[in-house]
């Protein structure tokens, strides 16, 4: 009887034994959710929430009056550009861009000369009333660059593009044109697609039917811009002055 019981006693400790080794299950716990609050997009420099900038193209980038441009209207946008910089750009970089763009305006005179009359033929071969058309077309051109939300970042191009200018030689310059056009005209397409980005459309294809036919938006009625608004002065003003004059080319008012 009591071997019975010791064989018995050894078999329930064996099975408890086993019970006791078994992996015992833990419920996992989620952590808890963390709310982070995302802020809203800020609202670029110069914009306002009615501000009109073009559609996107169905390739990404945005309609400006320099698309599909030929060798001498590079020149001749570039030209007018630069133009732009020395009326409107002040502050510190203000004298270095008159300079650079009176220098310009010397140094290059038989290139821009030259460009401007093919450019002018290129609308007048068109046939029609070319004068008005090629008059409307610089007045949109001129307000593209006098566009002031992008303002700091293109006296900052221009600055730049003029320092290069100084020793780029009349047989370089229309190449020099065609590749320092983008840099200038990429501050107002950068701040077109941070106002896209801050409504919450960054530029992506559009389909064709959606796509509007205007080259440019401006926050500014068109305005002409004439030779007397721009009051030209004849010689460049001795460094002596406070503030640098310009001279500028009367052909593109013409």
């Amino acid at each position: 009887m009591s071997r019975r019981f010791a064989l018995l006693s050894v078999t329930a400790l064996g099975l408890l034994a086993g019970c006791t080794s078994k992996p015992r299950t833990v419920a996992a716990v989620a952590p808890p959710v963390i709310m982070v609050p995302v802020p809203a997009p800020t609202m670029p420099k110069g914009a306002s929430p009615t501000i009109v900038i073009p559609v996107a193209l169905a390739d990404g980038t945005y309609p400006t009056p320099n698309r599909n441009l030929t060798t001498a209207a590079k020149v001749w946008h570039l030209r007018a550009a630069l133009n732009v910089a020395a009326l409107a750009c002040r502050g510190p970089q203000e004298g270095a861009i008159i300079a650079g763009y009176n220098a310009m305006l010397a140094a290059q005179k038989p290139v821009l000369a030259k460009a401007e009359a093919i450019y002018a033929s290129e609308y007048k071969a068109g046939g029609g009333d070319w004068q008005d058309r090629y008059d409307d077309s610089m007045t949109r051109l001129y307000n593209f660059f006098s566009q002031s939300p992008a303002r700091d970042d293109f006296c900052t191009a221009a600055g730049a593009v003029l320092a290069q200018s100084a020793g780029v030689s009349a047989e370089a310059m229309p190449m020099f044109a065609a590749q320092n056009l983008p840099a200038l005209e990429r501050p107002f397409t950068d701040f077109y697609r941070a106002v896209d980005a801050w409504r919450g459309r960054a530029p992506r294809p559009v389909p064709p039917q959606l796509m509007v036919s205007r080259q440019y938006a401006s926050n500014m009625p068109m305005q002409t811009i004439t030779q007397a608004r721009l009051q030209p002065i004849s010689q460049p003003v001795p460094p002596a002055q406070p503030r640098p004059q310009l001279s500028l080319d009367p052909s593109v008012f013409q």
